[in-house]
Protein backbone atom coordinates (compact mmCIF):
# COMPACT_ATOMS: atom_id res chain seq x y z
CA UNK A 1 0.00 0.00 0.00
CA UNK A 2 3.03 1.99 -0.46
CA UNK A 3 3.85 3.27 3.14
CA UNK A 4 4.22 2.28 6.36
CA UNK A 5 2.34 0.05 8.84
CA UNK A 6 2.89 0.39 12.60
CA UNK A 7 0.67 -1.70 15.59
CA UNK A 8 1.23 -1.17 19.16
CA UNK A 9 -0.11 -4.37 21.33
CA UNK A 10 -0.84 -3.39 24.83
CA UNK A 11 -1.10 -7.15 26.20
CA UNK A 12 0.47 -9.81 29.04
CA UNK A 13 2.25 -12.52 27.10
CA UNK A 14 5.05 -11.72 25.07
CA UNK A 15 4.82 -15.28 22.98
CA UNK A 16 1.03 -14.22 22.07
CA UNK A 17 2.11 -10.89 21.01
CA UNK A 18 4.41 -12.24 18.50
CA UNK A 19 2.17 -14.54 17.29
CA UNK A 20 -0.31 -12.01 16.77
CA UNK A 21 1.60 -9.11 15.00
CA UNK A 22 2.92 -12.03 12.53
CA UNK A 23 -0.71 -12.79 12.10
CA UNK A 24 -2.00 -9.00 11.10
CA UNK A 25 1.26 -8.40 9.05
CA UNK A 26 0.06 -11.40 6.88
CA UNK A 27 -2.99 -10.16 6.97
CA UNK A 28 -1.80 -6.97 5.58
CA UNK A 29 0.30 -8.08 3.09
CA UNK A 30 -2.29 -10.34 1.45
CA UNK A 31 -4.64 -7.88 1.21
CA UNK A 32 -1.66 -5.49 0.10
CA UNK A 33 -1.29 -7.95 -2.82
CA UNK A 34 -5.11 -8.28 -3.92
CA UNK A 35 -5.55 -4.40 -3.44
CA UNK A 36 -2.39 -3.25 -5.26
CA UNK A 37 -2.03 -2.13 -9.42
CA UNK A 38 1.44 -2.43 -9.30
CA UNK A 39 0.71 -6.00 -9.98
CA UNK A 40 -0.17 -7.29 -13.58
CA UNK A 41 -1.30 -10.20 -10.98
CA UNK A 42 -3.21 -8.92 -9.07
CA UNK A 43 -7.36 -9.04 -8.79
CA UNK A 44 -7.77 -5.23 -9.02
CA UNK A 45 -4.82 -5.45 -11.75
CA UNK A 46 -7.24 -7.92 -13.62
CA UNK A 47 -10.58 -6.56 -13.49
CA UNK A 48 -8.80 -3.38 -14.74
CA UNK A 49 -7.37 -5.62 -18.07
CA UNK A 50 -10.80 -6.48 -18.37
CA UNK A 51 -12.62 -3.33 -18.71
CA UNK A 52 -15.23 -3.38 -21.10
CA UNK A 53 -14.11 -7.54 -21.87
CA UNK A 54 -16.70 -8.81 -19.63
CA UNK A 55 -16.69 -10.23 -15.94
CA UNK A 56 -13.60 -11.29 -13.78
CA UNK A 57 -13.68 -13.65 -10.69
CA UNK A 58 -12.52 -12.09 -7.58
CA UNK A 59 -11.57 -13.09 -4.08
CA UNK A 60 -14.60 -11.99 -1.57
CA UNK A 61 -12.36 -9.12 -0.06
CA UNK A 62 -12.27 -7.28 -3.21
CA UNK A 63 -16.04 -8.01 -4.10
CA UNK A 64 -16.76 -6.34 -0.16
CA UNK A 65 -13.97 -3.32 -0.73
CA UNK A 66 -15.50 -2.54 -3.76
CA UNK A 67 -19.23 -2.99 -2.38
CA UNK A 68 -18.31 -0.61 0.52
CA UNK A 69 -16.86 1.80 -2.25
CA UNK A 70 -19.74 2.06 -4.12
CA UNK A 71 -21.85 3.06 -1.26
CA UNK A 72 -19.69 5.42 -0.59
CA UNK A 73 -19.66 6.54 -3.74
CA UNK A 74 -23.77 7.44 -3.64
CA UNK A 75 -23.33 8.91 0.01
CA UNK A 76 -21.02 11.49 -0.54
CA UNK A 77 -22.80 12.31 -4.13
CA UNK A 78 -19.89 11.27 -6.43
CA UNK A 79 -16.61 12.88 -4.49
CA UNK A 80 -15.28 9.51 -3.27
CA UNK A 81 -14.78 7.79 -6.86
CA UNK A 82 -12.51 4.45 -7.20
CA UNK A 83 -12.56 4.80 -10.66
CA UNK A 84 -10.79 7.74 -11.01
CA UNK A 85 -7.93 6.93 -11.99
CA UNK A 86 -8.13 7.73 -15.69
CA UNK A 87 -8.14 11.18 -14.75
CA UNK A 88 -5.06 10.74 -12.40
CA UNK A 89 -3.40 9.49 -15.13
CA UNK A 90 -3.98 12.55 -17.23
CA UNK A 91 -3.11 14.73 -14.73
CA UNK A 92 0.35 12.43 -14.14
CA UNK A 93 1.26 13.43 -17.41
CA UNK A 94 0.59 16.91 -17.24
CA UNK A 95 3.07 16.97 -14.06
CA UNK A 96 5.42 15.40 -16.20
CA UNK A 97 5.37 17.40 -18.90
CA UNK A 98 4.53 20.76 -17.13
CA UNK A 99 1.66 21.09 -19.60
CA UNK A 100 -2.33 21.18 -19.04
CA UNK A 101 -4.53 18.76 -20.61
CA UNK A 102 -6.68 19.93 -23.15
CA UNK A 103 -10.29 20.31 -22.40
CA UNK A 104 -11.03 17.48 -24.78
CA UNK A 105 -8.76 15.18 -23.30
CA UNK A 106 -10.13 15.64 -19.89
CA UNK A 107 -13.59 15.29 -21.09
CA UNK A 108 -12.68 12.08 -22.95
CA UNK A 109 -11.09 10.94 -19.40
CA UNK A 110 -14.26 11.47 -17.60
CA UNK A 111 -16.07 9.30 -19.81
CA UNK A 112 -14.19 6.70 -18.54
CA UNK A 113 -14.61 7.58 -14.83
CA UNK A 114 -17.79 6.49 -12.27
CA UNK A 115 -18.88 4.23 -10.38
CA UNK A 116 -22.42 3.62 -11.48
CA UNK A 117 -20.49 1.56 -14.33
CA UNK A 118 -19.17 -1.10 -12.19
CA UNK A 119 -20.94 -3.82 -11.94
CA UNK A 120 -20.96 -6.07 -8.88
CA UNK A 121 -22.36 -9.57 -8.92
CA UNK A 122 -23.31 -12.28 -6.26
CA UNK A 123 -21.47 -14.88 -8.00
CA UNK A 124 -18.27 -12.72 -6.97
CA UNK A 125 -17.65 -11.34 -10.23
CA UNK A 126 -16.77 -7.85 -11.19
CA UNK A 127 -16.97 -5.84 -14.41
CA UNK A 128 -15.59 -2.55 -15.63
CA UNK A 129 -18.38 -1.65 -18.08
CA UNK A 130 -16.67 0.92 -20.64
CA UNK A 131 -13.08 0.03 -21.75
CA UNK A 132 -10.11 1.97 -20.33
CA UNK A 133 -11.82 2.62 -17.24
CA UNK A 134 -9.36 1.37 -14.09
CA UNK A 135 -9.69 1.06 -10.09
CA UNK A 136 -8.08 2.77 -7.79
CA UNK A 137 -8.45 1.66 -4.48
CA UNK A 138 -5.51 3.86 -3.31
CA UNK A 139 -8.06 5.98 -1.58
CA UNK A 140 -9.81 3.30 0.64
CA UNK A 141 -7.12 -0.16 1.06
CA UNK A 142 -5.25 1.05 4.20
CA UNK A 143 -8.72 2.03 6.13
CA UNK A 144 -10.30 -1.40 4.89
CA UNK A 145 -7.08 -3.49 5.87
CA UNK A 146 -7.19 -1.80 9.43
CA UNK A 147 -11.02 -2.57 9.93
CA UNK A 148 -9.54 -6.07 8.71
CA UNK A 149 -6.90 -6.28 11.61
CA UNK A 150 -8.82 -5.09 13.97
CA UNK A 151 -11.32 -7.69 13.43
CA UNK A 152 -8.23 -10.35 13.81
CA UNK A 153 -7.34 -8.54 17.00
CA UNK A 154 -10.78 -8.83 18.85
CA UNK A 155 -10.53 -12.66 17.56
CA UNK A 156 -7.50 -12.70 19.89
CA UNK A 157 -9.25 -11.59 22.88
CA UNK A 158 -7.25 -8.34 22.52
CA UNK A 159 -8.93 -5.01 23.33
CA UNK A 160 -5.97 -2.44 23.42
CA UNK A 161 -3.95 -1.57 20.51
CA UNK A 162 -3.17 1.52 17.94
CA UNK A 163 -3.09 0.53 14.79
CA UNK A 164 -1.05 3.26 11.91
CA UNK A 165 -0.99 3.32 8.04
CA UNK A 166 1.53 5.62 7.07
CA UNK A 167 -0.01 8.34 9.55
CA UNK A 168 -2.51 9.01 7.24
CA UNK A 169 -5.08 6.15 8.66
CA UNK A 170 -4.99 5.13 12.15
CA UNK A 171 -7.25 2.72 14.36
CA UNK A 172 -7.20 3.62 18.16
CA UNK A 173 -8.47 0.33 19.77
CA UNK A 174 -9.56 0.54 23.45
CA UNK A 175 -7.23 2.34 25.29
CA UNK A 176 -3.30 2.61 26.54
CA UNK A 177 -2.99 0.90 30.16
CA UNK A 178 -1.92 4.63 31.63
CA UNK A 179 -4.26 6.64 29.97
CA UNK A 180 -7.91 7.36 28.87
CA UNK A 181 -6.85 7.22 25.17
CA UNK A 182 -4.23 7.30 22.66
CA UNK A 183 -2.90 11.13 22.29
CA UNK A 184 -1.45 11.92 18.88
CA UNK A 185 -0.22 14.93 17.21
CA UNK A 186 -2.11 16.06 13.99
CA UNK A 187 0.40 17.75 11.46
CA UNK A 188 0.29 19.08 7.95
CA UNK A 189 2.29 18.03 5.48
CA UNK A 190 5.01 20.36 6.00
CA UNK A 191 5.50 18.95 9.40
CA UNK A 192 3.38 22.81 10.88
CA UNK A 193 1.11 20.91 14.28
CA UNK A 194 -2.36 20.98 14.00
CA UNK A 195 -3.02 20.04 17.38
CA UNK A 196 -3.36 17.18 19.85
CA UNK A 197 -6.66 14.60 19.51
CA UNK A 198 -7.46 11.43 22.23
CA UNK A 199 -9.19 8.36 20.53
CA UNK A 200 -10.37 5.25 21.92
CA UNK A 201 -12.13 2.93 19.78
CA UNK A 202 -11.88 5.42 16.45
CA UNK A 203 -10.77 5.83 13.25
CA UNK A 204 -9.17 8.55 12.25
CA UNK A 205 -8.18 9.57 8.39
CA UNK A 206 -5.95 12.30 7.54
CA UNK A 207 -6.09 13.49 3.79
CA UNK A 208 -4.36 16.82 2.50
CA UNK A 209 -4.95 18.54 -1.30
CA UNK A 210 -1.88 19.71 -1.82
CA UNK A 211 0.38 17.19 -0.18
CA UNK A 212 1.75 16.21 -3.98
CA UNK A 213 1.58 18.93 -5.83
CA UNK A 214 3.43 20.17 -9.07
CA UNK A 215 3.06 23.80 -11.39
CA UNK A 216 1.84 24.74 -14.44
CA UNK A 217 2.39 28.13 -15.53
CA UNK A 218 2.67 29.95 -12.02
CA UNK A 219 -0.38 27.89 -10.68
CA UNK A 220 -0.34 24.98 -8.11
CA UNK A 221 -2.10 21.93 -8.59
CA UNK A 222 -2.78 18.89 -6.03
CA UNK A 223 -3.22 15.01 -6.05
CA UNK A 224 -6.84 14.69 -5.25
CA UNK A 225 -9.29 15.21 -8.33
CA UNK A 226 -12.94 16.03 -7.87
CA UNK A 227 -14.28 13.31 -10.59
CA UNK A 228 -17.44 15.49 -10.73
CA UNK A 229 -15.02 18.68 -12.65
CA UNK A 230 -12.32 16.14 -13.87
CA UNK A 231 -9.97 18.97 -12.24
CA UNK A 232 -7.45 18.53 -9.24
CA UNK A 233 -8.06 21.02 -6.03
CA UNK A 234 -6.12 24.18 -5.53
CA UNK A 235 -6.87 24.69 -2.38
CA UNK A 236 -4.72 24.17 0.35
CA UNK A 237 -6.50 22.31 2.59
CA UNK A 238 -6.18 19.55 5.32
CA UNK A 239 -9.24 17.18 5.74
CA UNK A 240 -9.21 15.08 9.32
CA UNK A 241 -12.30 13.13 9.78
CA UNK A 242 -12.79 10.14 13.15
CA UNK A 243 -15.03 7.52 12.45
CA UNK A 244 -16.58 4.46 13.72
CA UNK A 245 -14.49 2.40 11.03
CA UNK A 246 -11.15 3.00 9.51
CA UNK A 247 -12.38 2.41 5.65
CA UNK A 248 -15.51 4.78 6.66
CA UNK A 249 -13.03 7.76 7.83
CA UNK A 250 -11.21 7.37 4.64
CA UNK A 251 -13.74 7.73 2.19
CA UNK A 252 -15.28 10.86 4.13
CA UNK A 253 -11.99 12.54 4.42
CA UNK A 254 -11.62 12.80 0.58
CA UNK A 255 -15.09 14.12 0.63
CA UNK A 256 -14.41 16.35 2.88
CA UNK A 257 -11.56 17.86 0.68
CA UNK A 258 -13.72 17.86 -2.42
CA UNK A 259 -17.45 19.17 -0.69
CA UNK A 260 -15.32 21.58 1.32
CA UNK A 261 -16.04 23.59 4.69
CA UNK A 262 -19.73 24.18 3.79
CA UNK A 263 -20.75 20.77 2.09
CA UNK A 264 -18.43 18.63 3.24
CA UNK A 265 -18.71 19.46 7.03
CA UNK A 266 -22.72 19.46 5.98
CA UNK A 267 -22.38 15.92 4.79
CA UNK A 268 -20.44 14.55 8.11
CA UNK A 269 -23.42 15.42 10.44
CA UNK A 270 -25.64 12.96 8.56
CA UNK A 271 -23.33 10.20 10.20
CA UNK A 272 -23.61 8.13 13.46
CA UNK A 273 -19.80 8.94 15.39
CA UNK A 274 -18.35 11.01 12.48
CA UNK A 275 -16.64 14.12 13.19
CA UNK A 276 -14.49 16.05 11.11
CA UNK A 277 -12.05 18.71 10.52
CA UNK A 278 -10.69 21.09 7.78
CA UNK A 279 -8.13 23.32 7.97
CA UNK A 280 -7.04 25.97 5.15
CA UNK A 281 -3.30 27.10 4.66
CA UNK A 282 -4.04 30.34 6.29
CA UNK A 283 -5.31 28.84 9.88
CA UNK A 284 -8.63 29.24 9.09
CA UNK A 285 -10.56 26.13 10.44
CA UNK A 286 -13.71 24.83 10.15
CA UNK A 287 -15.13 21.51 12.56
CA UNK A 288 -18.54 19.78 13.00
CA UNK A 289 -20.04 20.47 16.52
CA UNK A 290 -19.25 17.49 18.36
CA UNK A 291 -14.94 17.31 16.83
CA UNK A 292 -13.92 18.73 20.02
CA UNK A 293 -14.99 16.67 22.22
CA UNK A 294 -14.80 13.63 20.71
CA UNK A 295 -11.09 13.99 20.75
CA UNK A 296 -10.43 15.89 23.50
CA UNK A 297 -8.87 18.28 20.66
CA UNK A 298 -5.78 20.85 21.95
CA UNK A 299 -5.05 23.11 19.23
CA UNK A 300 -1.20 23.19 18.16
Amino acid sequence: MGTVLEITLCANDMNQDREVLEVLFTAASRLDAQFTTFSADSPVSRINAHAGRGAEAVPSEVVDILSFSLSYWRLTGGTFDITVGPLMALWRQAAATHTLPSPTAVQQARARVGSEKVRLSTDGTVALTHPGMTLDLGGIGKGYALDRLVGLLRQYGLARALLNFGQSSIQALGTPPDAEGWRLLLQRPNGRAVGVITLHNQALSVSSSLGQIFEVNDQRYGHVIDPRTGQPLQRDLLACVIAPNAAQAEALSKALLILGEHDGIALLQHFSGVEGLLIEADGRQWLTPGWTRAVAFVAG
